[in-house]
């Protein structure tokens, strides 16, 4: 079957990254797993052919890809959520104070259980896509959820035009902070990476977000210098400071286009592949997932549990996603259902994940539950996009 306007144009846009002169194994996987994504509902049902077909798909797209315009419109509304109030109760977390900290609180809350998990991946799907929604219902965005495509920029990120502190970027690295020392990751009882210091350390001072407010935590930070304690333990307190960065080098060698077409390649089973993309620390491995959260620093970097307090957070898991729906797509047949992982990611397991459990994100982001089956798919349940 030819493939529809809709993915042609994605296609294009993947093969398009050539011309920047940037590696793309990685790209070179994704339009491979395009191709065969069509292939497969070529001769299958889609999985939710009344709201989701191959003509009507939204496309995801790098961030490097975008117009100027484009990314002010993003950067535009990303504002507007921290400009409305939040609905969490100030019972529940007194430091909510706009929509975007609502989505703050639901990870808070959650991250013993979507971390380390069968359901990491598809909860952090969802969640990206519930702030996607949120920008296009709440505060009048036009496009999709953008992904920062690390390899492109493992080198040097604040050469990228996500981090290069531009009025069209994401913000740059924070005020560089002299005479730090390298931290134990993931914990001082557990110390087995040292963490050098990056290039900043320091309140993010250039582009649309040096003026961004944290609310709430930390929780985990693990970074030097240490940010303000948060006033109550759970980190859901009122605890107003800037956004800081701290973008390293050391973890961005991590998410290189070498090491992410590995992990796509080489591992066939889902086990390995999430073993891989989560880190294996004990060998001196962060993997892709943390060492893109370490290459950007501050709460997005040190402190897991409090990572989505900075925007760059949603595109960094665009690309997560990205990396897992190529994974996917490669072997549908095989890998469209595969999971594995417990219910608990701290300590014991606890009891297998399975495909009926339910994924929730709480009371107050403003979307309904869903179940693991029904968020494997980027063309099924609530979700029709793809990626380019």
């Amino acid at each position: 079957m030819k493939l529809s306007n809709v993915l042609s144009m994605a296609l294009a846009s993947i093969t398009g990254a050539k011309s920047i002169g940037k590696p793309n194994e990685v790209d070179a996987l994704a339009a491979e797993s395009l191709h065969r994504m069509n292939a497969y509902y070529s001769e299958n049902p889609l999985p939710s052919p009344r709201t989701c077909t191959l003509d009507n798909v939204a496309v995801r797209r790098d961030w490097s890809a975008l117009s100027k315009q484009e990314r002010r419109s993003y950067i535009k509304a990303v504002k507007c959520l921290a400009k409305l109030p939040a609905k969490t109760p100030a019972a529940i977390a007194s430091g909510a104070k706009s929509r975007y900290d609502d989505l703050v609180v639901t990870h808070i809350l959650q991250a013993f259980t979507i971390h380390g998990t069968a359901n990491f991946l598809t909860w952090h799907r969802y969640y990206t896509w519930a702030f996607e929604q949120m920008l296009r219902n709440e505060c009048g965005y036009k496009g999709y959820q953008p992904y920062y495509n690390w390899g492109h920029w493992a080198d040097d990120p604040e050469a990228s035009p996500f981090f290069d502190g531009s009025d069209t970027s994401m913000s740059g690295d924070g005020a560089y902070v002299a005479n730090r020392s390298s931290v134990c990751f993931p914990s001082a009882e557990m110390c087995y990476i040292q963490l050098q210091p990056g290039s900043g350390g320091g309140c993010v001072t250039s582009g649309p977000f040096k003026d961004w407010t944290i609310n709430l935590g930390p929780l985990a930070a693990v970074s030097l210098p240490p940010p303000t304690p948060n006033p109550q333990p759970n980190g859901l307190g009122y605890n107003p400071r800037c956004l800081s960065r701290d973008i390293s080098l050391q973890s961005s060698a991590e998410t290189s286009d070498s090491v992410v077409a590995a992990l796509i390649k080489d591992n066939t089973t889902i086990t390995s592949f999430q073993t891989v993309l989560g880190g294996e620390f004990a060998q001196g491995k962060m993997g892709p997932h943390v060492g893109g959260h370490n290459t950007i620093g501050g709460d997005a970097g040190s402190d897991f549990i409090n990572s989505p307090a900075d925007p760059a957070f949603f595109a960094h898991h665009a690309m997560v996603d990205r990396v897992y729906w190529t994974w996917q797509n490669l072997d549908l047949e095989g890998r469209k259902e595969a999971i594995a992982g417990g219910t608990s990611g701290v300590g014991e397991p606890g009891e297998a994940g399975t495909l009926e459990d339910v994924t929730t994100l709480g009371e107050w982001v403003g979307v309904g539950n869903v179940t693991i089956r029904e968020a494997m798919s980027t063309v099924g349940g609530p979700f029709c996009y793809v990626y380019a």
